[in-house]
């Protein structure tokens, strides 16, 4: 099997390291310089320094030719690049296509399952996600993903092209709780990182880290995803992990914004997506349109976009009025 990944990110590059223990893999880059750079490198020192390339992992510059030659072909772009990667696919014979992206789209709030399917109808699509920091799986340790789709037979080609050793792929048909999961736990891993910034303990965190997983859940239920599928890897196990480890980009915002610094600098200074910085607002917006309650993700857009001071972020949460656990 030979695999094309679109997106030489971290997660993209991770993701193609890890295959190539098995197959053939073609690694898209876009920016001609940093291709030049991992050509000649054989790592990716942008995102992935000090880890070297698998033999098998080839990296290419021409969109076409890489897309030409998938038996599994992976979009690794952030949510913000998916419509562009599948709008010049338009002109490609794609039979099937697999996603990482974990958000929604900011300005349509589609999830990424949609945005497929309004630009590629008739194409197989499945989703890829779950608790896996890049430069753990690009160092070969342990992790386990989901993948999701309609399509029982692109299921089982992506577990066939990417189960092995210490990567482990489950199979699920819940494209919507799998992408509900991944986007919104990047909101609340902000909102983490604000009271681990505002140093409010380990009791604060699990009790964050709880209610959202609520959140998480009424939105996931009211769009139309599977409750065990946001108690599985890409829903409470993608959160912990984005939540508590210090290789979160969404944590370690959540983390600056509480010491006081604004927004617009902390990203310049990031390197990196934090995809829920993105897409709060979309999730926002999906709620209220369904009358779904979700109030840590409203004072986490209120702390980024609205001026509210993270303390009286967590003082309007403390302030609710009691109410029943479910």
């Amino acid at each position: 099997m030979h695999i094309t990944i679109i997106g030489a990110g971290a997660w993209g590059t991770a993701l193609a390291m890890a295959a190539a223990r098995l197959h053939p893999v073609t690694l898209y880059v876009r920016n001609a310089a940093q291709h030049a750079a991992m050509t000649a490198q054989r790592e990716n020192r942008v995102y992935l320094p000090g880890v070297s390339f698998p033999p098998s992992l080839a990296v290419i510059h021409d969109f076409h030719s890489s897309v030409a030659a998938a038996d599994l072909l992976i979009i690794a772009t952030p949510v913000a690049g998916l419509r562009a990667v599948c709008e010049a696919l338009q002109d490609c014979a794609v039979k099937h296509l697999v996603w990482l992206c974990k958000g929604i789209e900011e300005d349509s709030g589609l999830l990424p399952h949609e945005v497929v399917g309004q630009l590629l109808p008739g194409v197989a699509g499945a989703v890829l996600s779950g608790p896996s920091f890049a430069q753990e799986v690009a160092q070969g340790l342990p992790a386990a993903l989901t993948v999701a789709s309609a399509d029982a037979a692109l299921a089982l080609r992506v577990v066939d092209g990417l189960h092995q050793g210490t990567l482990r792929v489950y199979r699920s048909d819940d494209v919507i709780g799998v992408e509900v999961g991944g986007a919104v736990k990047n909101v609340l891993a902000i909102a983490t990182g604000i009271t681990d910034g505002l140093e409010l303990g380990l009791n604060a965190r699990a009790a964050l880290i709880t209610r959202g997983l609520s959140e998480m859940m009424r939105l996931g239920v009211a769009l139309g995803g599977h409750p065990e599928t946001l108690m599985g890897l890409t829903g409470v196990g993608d959160l912990i992990l984005t939540c508590t480890g210090a290789l979160s980009r969404n944590r370690k915002v959540g983390m600056a914004l509480a010491s006081g610094r604004s927004l617009e600098v902390i990203l310049s200074e990031l390197g990196h997506v934090a995809e829920g910085v993105r897409c709060a607002r979309a999730v926002r917006a999906l709620a209220r349109r369904h009358g779904v309650e979700m109030p840590i993700t409203e004072v986490v857009c209120s702390v980024m976009f609205e001026g509210l001071s993270p303390r009286d972020a967590v003082s309007a949460l403390l302030a609710r009025a009691p109410r029943a656990e479910t």
